[in-house]
């Protein structure tokens, strides 16, 4: 099971299909038509209703200023056979922040990925922190929990995807590869990058060049410019198949 704070991210949970197990209620959100909609539908659906007393709502909820409506969601069964068709997956190994992970999701789930990864050591995709940055994107994309990145990575390649390492220096440049065909995009640790050990289980590095001071880009900025690019690059591949 997973938290889903807010009512924008049940009716996101809701329209996602999600099982929505239980709903928790503030004194007096049913006021709200916006709550009172969703939570109805939650209940329709199956989910249990509970109004909670005064004071509770803050002493649980993991904001500061909590949300009016707290639910607890089932965490979908994905195994690493959702994404065997995917062309573009995003893998994560040893992304740490979960503010981080939860806006790589969110880049991922724009930019048309098939599904995301998250290898052993990465954050905790279902955590509070994760869902609220990624804001929805966790109920759209494939998730997937996986092992060792060692076992993720050959995995990777028995999929038939070409395995690219994002790299703060000395990869090639993003603009000028190849993105359009079947790709799992690799991210490393925020502060360490890729472990050197995993170099000879990826096929080739990726960097975003930088003209300023900045040592590197944050792990979701990088993963940001490098997954439209990569959409960018599909997206004409069929405009010119179709014609258009």
């Amino acid at each position: 099971m997973f938290v889903v704070e807010g009512v924008k991210l049940l009716g996101a949970a809701l329209g996602a299909g999600a099982e929505i197990e239980s709903v928790f209620l503030a004194p007096g959100a049913t006021s709200v038509p916006e709550v009172l909609w969703e939570v109805e539908s939650a209940r329709a659906a199956g989910a249990r209703v509970f109004d909670l007393e005064p004071g509770v709502m803050e002493r649980i909820a993991a904001t500061v200023t909590p949300q009016p409506v707290i639910a607890v969601a089932r965490i979908p069964c994905n195994g690493l056979e959702t994404i065997a068709g995917a062309r573009f997956v995003v893998v994560c190994v040893d992304v740490r922040d979960p503010g981080n992970l939860g806006a790589v999701m969110r880049v991922a789930d724009a930019a048309g990925a098939g599904g995301l990864v998250c290898c052993e050591g990465t954050a905790d995709p279902y955590s509070p922190k994760t869902v609220r940055a990624a804001a929805g994107s966790l109920l759209h994309l494939p998730v997937i929990c996986a092992g060792p990145p060692e076992e993720v990575l050959t995995t990777m390649a028995s999929l038939g995807l070409r395995r690219l390492a994002a790299s703060a220096h000395g990869g090639q440049e993003y603009s000028s590869m190849e993105l359009s065909g079947r790709i799992a995009l690799v991210l490393g640790n925020e502060a360490r990058g890729l472990p050197a050990e995993l170099g000879p289980l990826v096929d080739a590095e990726v960097t975003v060049p930088m003209t300023g001071r900045a040592e590197s880009l944050n792990v979701s900025a990088a993963a940001a410019v490098i997954c439209f690019e990569a959409l960018r690059q599909r997206s004409t591949i069929l405009g010119m198949e179709d014609g258009s």
